[in-house]
């Protein structure tokens, strides 16, 4: 499993939007995007940059996805070219592809606080899918899965602590969550309007496609 090794806070500033990298601690005022330099990518000498070239806004779309959802280049091809494959809007099916992933699952449950989070708890085993443990964090849940935690004391004490960080967050409406099973249904498949970041995916489309 690839991972980002290094300060995640910078990819939030190079793509200027908060990727909530690093949960609720994003949405205090320890947040670098809430400091004075939130408009500037990091770097020395970043306000010396000129105009950005229709190249590099098509490339900083599939970037912000690629880094918000936690996946490499490779990974994000292979999911490209499967939404090609798919009936419908291409950008919108891309999307949902990776909305569907097991670790943006749990993130929307509030069972994380992060997707890196997420990825820990789904590769330790704390995860389950229709009652078998799932350790894969790009497993595609489908329509009628159960996703739950797996029941042990130690599963159950990080995921509360969780649910009561995260307390009052609302949870998306493609998922029914039982907080105290610890558990929940994927009741429908996600739609373009469950995305909670701004991107415009056909940019993303004409990236890929060229």
């Amino acid at each position: 499993m690839g991972r980002t090794l290094g300060p995640v806070c910078r990819l939030c500033r190079r793509e200027t939007v908060k990727l909530m990298l690093k949960g609720t601690r994003c949405e205090t005022a320890k947040c670098p995007m809430e400091s004075q330099n939130r408009n500037h990518p990091p770097g020395m000498f970043s306000w010396r940059r000129g105009r950005i070239s229709d190249f590099g806004i098509r490339l900083r779309e599939k970037q912000k996805v690629k880094r918000y959802y936690g996946v490499l280049e490779k990974q994000f091809r292979i999911y490209f070219k499967n939404a090609e494959r798919a009936h419908g809007n291409t950008g919108e099916q891309l999307l949902s592809l990776l909305e569907r992933r097991l670790d943006n699952v749990i993130c929307k449950m509030h069972f994380a606080q992060s997707h890196r989070q997420a990825r820990q708890l789904i590769a330790h085993g704390h995860v389950k899918v229709n009652n078998h443990k799932v350790d894969i964090p790009s497993f595609q849940v489908k329509q009628g899965d159960i996703v739950s935690i797996k029941a042990t004391d130690a599963s159950k004490k990080l995921v509360n602590a969780n649910l009561e960080a995260d307390s009052g967050l609302p949870v998306q409406p493609w998922i029914q969550v039982d907080n105290t099973k610890l558990e929940g249904l994927v009741v429908a498949l996600p739609s373009r309007e469950d995305v909670q970041i701004p991107v415009e995916e056909q940019l993303i489309v004409e990236f890929c496609s060229r």
